[in-house]
């Protein structure tokens, strides 16, 4: 069974990251979530980056604010997919240095970028990632996905009553 970290800077950015827990929890994707500051603990950081795909994992969410560098720094030593979610937090320019820090990667370290606070579509991305091998949680992503257009046309319809 594949298994998504979800890994943030600070405690701060759980309740933007909560979005991600609960989306997989939805898709019945195992999470491990875990704080893993890329400034104050980097030793946890390059230990988790580097043995991450030992443990089961099969994608890697990491958010965080401010200059944002622990996305980048995860991909560049893990293996596997990392997911980037740039958080808006107390020391952030309006998002914007959280947004251009984990977009701006340079070639061969590539990191997927959701929009600034998108963990939830960080969620989806990581299980549409894991359908691509896992029949299962395709299955559950298809179903998603209609309950999604249902829900627009069955607003649709109200509306024009």
């Amino acid at each position: 069974m594949s298994k998504v970290a979800i890994i943030m800077g600070s405690k701060s950015d759980l309740p933007v990251m909560q979005e991600a827990i609960d989306i997989l929890k939805g898709f019945d994707i195992e999470t491990e979530v875990d704080i893993v500051s890329a400034h104050r603990t980097p030793e946890k950081l390059f230990e988790f980056s580097k043995k991450a795909h030992t443990r089961g994992i099969s994608v890697i969410i990491a958010g965080a604010g401010g200059a944002a560098h622990l996305p980048g720094m995860v991909a560049s030593m893990s293996p596997l997919p990392v997911i980037g979610v740039p958080i808006k937090s107390s020391n952030s320019i309006d998002g914007w240095d959280s947004v251009l820090s984990i977009l701006q990667m340079p070639g061969g370290v590539p990191v997927a970028t959701v929009a600034l606070n998108g963990a939830k579509n960080a969620g989806i991305l990581a299980a549409q990632i894991i359908g691509s091998h896992d029949k299962l949680v395709l299955d559950k992503i298809l179903v998603y996905k209609e309950n999604l257009k249902d829900a627009v046309n069955k607003s649709s319809d109200e509306m024009k009553k």
